[in-house]
């Protein structure tokens, strides 16, 4: 019965420390921006039909590649 003296004051302290620390965090900006590496995750930046990527996605001699032909693991399929 002695154990709980101890622990119920540390238990207290325990859960200051979270609320400061909760407080900081929000303060600091943490969760400002709760979508947007959500929406970021779901971007596909190489693909080649974006427009900035059309330039890339041309063979040397000037002809575009399609959409299969420029995926890295388009050799694979046509096999």
């Amino acid at each position: 019965m002695d154990v709980i003296y101890g622990l119920i004051p540390l238990m207290i302290g325990l859960g200051l420390i979270g609320v400061v620390i909760f407080i900081w965090s929000v303060r600091s900006g943490q969760y400002d921006d709760l979508e947007g590496d959500a929406n970021r995750i779901l971007m596909d930046e190489d693909d080649p039909l974006l427009p900035q990527n059309q330039q890339k996605a041309q063979h040397p001699d000037g002809t575009r590649q399609n959409a299969d032909e420029s995926h890295p693991d388009s050799n694979h399929r046509q096999q």
